[in-house]
């Protein structure tokens, strides 16, 4: 007893990403802090938030793996998502005010052209209910005092909006985007082309990148694990950044690039790489067009991160 009482109050270096299937009510922020308590961890922090209401995908980053949350912060996502036609809200949501009523006639034409006229290169004014800061508050603390500040409209890449099926007066549609993007917009914006306004009631999110959320875990899940192995759900602090070109360097030239050295470049790669020293991850370096290779954000030498 004494034991399990010193494990759950000591923190302690945890390295890694955890995929984390967020349930709905819960802030991105109780979610992570929950997790952080039960992995007793030191240090940690997630790659994007979702909405209280929203479910699904939210990897959560913890110690070394927080020096590359960039890489989630600009992955494109994919949601499914239910709109419910005939309302608009003030929050674009469910959890808003009605503020415009009318009838639903809709086709699966129309329904067609509509999401058709939303996928490609698009604008969206960001919802006042967000957390986009003005003058360094969020949107929505001036959404809450009545308070509508001019928001400039961004340009977003909607790759995919795919319908998955309709029920009464609410459609289900599948939305494959670029970072930014904001799918209660997507929702109003859809209600208005199909002339009768729309809100969103159910958001979920399956994917960030190469993550799925097939391959997350729940709160509940991970407290029922033993306290000792809830490390081992843990994805590798470099699963980040998998994507990048892999250098091996040997001993010597590890240690050259741990103390801010810059190297000769290895082989052929340009850009950001990610770099092993014996096969141990080191960080990100950069590759320019004149042969050599910089360090650009390194772990910690004292870390104990997983490796792949």
């Amino acid at each position: 007893m004494k034991a399990s009482k010193q494990f759950r109050h000591q923190r302690r270096i945890v390295d890694g990403v955890l995929l984390l299937d967020k349930p709905r009510g819960l802030t991105s922020n109780a979610a992570l802090q929950t997790a952080r308590r039960l992995l007793n961890a030191a240090k940690a922090g997630h790659t994007g938030t979702l909405d209280p209401m929203a479910t699904g995908l939210l990897p959560l980053t913890l110690g070394e793996a927080t020096k590359f949350s960039q890489m989630l912060l600009d992955a494109d996502k994919v949601y499914e998502a239910t709109v419910r036609l005939g309302i608009e809200t003030d929050t674009g949501d469910a959890e808003g005010t009605a503020i415009a009523t009318a009838p639903v006639q809709v086709t699966d034409d129309s329904i067609r052209q509509a999401l058709a006229a939303l996928t490609g290169e698009i604008e969206q004014i960001p919802p006042m209910y967000s957390a986009l800061k003005r003058d360094g508050k969020p949107l929505y603390e001036y959404a809450r005092a009545g308070i509508e500040v001019e928001r400039a409209a961004r340009p977003v890449t909607i790759h995919s909006l795919e319908l998955l099926g309709a029920e009464g007066d609410s459609l289900r549609i599948r939305v494959d985007c670029s970072k930014g993007t904001y799918v209660r917009t997507l929702a109003i914006d859809l209600g208005r082309l199909l002339g009768c306004g729309g809100h969103l009631t159910e958001l979920r999110r399956t994917r960030i990148g190469p993550f799925n959320v097939d391959e997350a875990v729940t709160l509940t899940a991970l407290e029922a694990v033993p306290p000792e192995s809830r490390a081992g759900l843990l994805a590798p602090v470099d699963a980040l950044v998998l994507h990048l070109p892999r250098i091996e360097l040997d001993a010597s030239e590890a240690c050259l690039l741990l103390q801010g050295r810059v190297l000769a470049a290895h082989g052929g790669a340009m850009g950001l790489v990610r770099i092993y020293g014996e096969g141990r991850y080191l960080g990100l370096g950069e590759c320019d067009g004149n042969g050599t290779l910089s360090p650009k954000r390194l772990v910690s030498t004292v870390a104990t991160a997983q490796q792949s």
